[in-house]
């Protein structure tokens, strides 16, 4: 089970799209989540660029918590493609995050 919220994940997704503008305000969102927060954005991540598929969910976050030996916000920062595999990772869990990315471009 994801410890992050597919809105979340959604404002991460956006960030990431426009990284050359947004670096600092995605540093700063991605220090503020928790550890089972960023573990969980990290294995979401994972499945998307198929480290791991959807059924081994629960092994990719621990795995992410186990061997985090960088720091979350540079390893995700330094991970190209970052939206596409955020994106990718929730459809293979069966998430969407269009509607929150679309909420969060309106400000609602």
């Amino acid at each position: 089970m994801l410890e992050i919220s597919v809105r979340k994940i959604a404002q991460v997704i956006l960030m990431a799209r426009e990284l050359d503008r947004a670096e600092s305000e995605l540093r700063g969102f991605l220090e503020d989540l928790n550890e089972d927060e960023a573990a969980s954005l990290v294995a979401v991540m994972w499945i998307g660029r198929d480290s791991f598929t959807s059924d081994d969910l629960e092994e990719a976050i621990e795995t992410a918590k186990n061997e985090a030996t960088t720091p979350t916000v540079d390893y995700l920062l330094g991970t190209p493609h970052l939206s596409d595999h955020l994106e990718n990772g929730l459809a293979e869990l069966g998430l969407d995050a269009s509607e929150d990315e679309d909420d969060l471009i309106r400000g609602v």
